[in-house]
């Protein structure tokens, strides 16, 4: 159990460069304090003790701002940072080292039964703000960017951004989308490009004129 507990420690003082020591982190860090509640519940509810295990994740959820439902399935090495606002629904499973950030939302989309909530893979990073609603997977180490709204599955490797999310990078290529461009300055003029297309009409128009009235000169000649 210490062993478990010192790993979970340095697993957040890893990632929190404001983490000064295990000491801190123990008594001060509210995402630790709703992990721990979490374990405490899931083991009430595991054994069909469900008021109980609601009572302390409800009891968690006053005392952190963070609720984590305790059906959910979470691995070792969860680092919520800040976490106030953190939802994370019955059917949610997580992976091991993931990080989650104030704000998060891990939900389902009210339109599924049974499995309702998203599953997270290894070292998967969601961002403050960022919406994951649905039964589907986020791959192993992805990346969900601030404020993303995901309705889809991630792959493995993978960062989503937008709303709704889509993929940008995979194992570190950019992904190009043709009908997008997120170029915010080289942006063509919409009304430059038609008239510029008119011209060029125009001056096809103009030359096929000019073959008619020289084929109608000669034949009167």
């Amino acid at each position: 159990m210490f062993k478990a507990l010192k790993e979970e420690l340095d697993s957040i003082m890893a990632r929190d460069p404001a983490a000064r020591s295990r000491l801190e982190v123990y008594f001060l860090y509210s995402g630790f304090k709703a992990v721990r509640a979490y374990r405490k519940a899931n083991w009430f509810y595991r054994h069909n003790h469900k008021f109980i295990a609601r009572w302390i994740s409800q009891r968690a959820r006053h005392k952190t701002g963070i609720e984590i439902h305790p059906g959910a399935t979470i691995g070792k090495g969860l680092f919520i940072d800040h976490g106030m606002g953190v939802v994370i629904g019955e059917t949610t499973v997580i992976g091991d080292d993931c990080t989650i950030y104030q704000n998060v939302t891990l939900g389902g989309t009210g339109k599924e039964h049974g499995k309702r909530h998203p599953t997270l893979g290894d070292n998967v990073l969601i961002g403050s703000g960022a919406k994951v609603l649905g039964p589907f997977r986020v791959g192993d180490n992805a990346r969900v960017a601030a404020g993303a709204v995901v309705l889809e599955e991630v792959p493995d490797n993978a960062t989503a951004v937008g709303v709704p999310a889509r993929i940008v990078r995979v194992n570190g290529e950019k992904v190009v989308h043709p009908s997008e461009n997120l170029d915010q300055i080289h942006v063509a003029d919409p009304l430059s490009q038609c008239l510029c297309r008119m011209q060029v009409e125009t001056e096809r128009l103009e030359k096929r004129m000019e073959e008619i009235e020289e084929r109608c000169k000669e034949q009167s000649a």
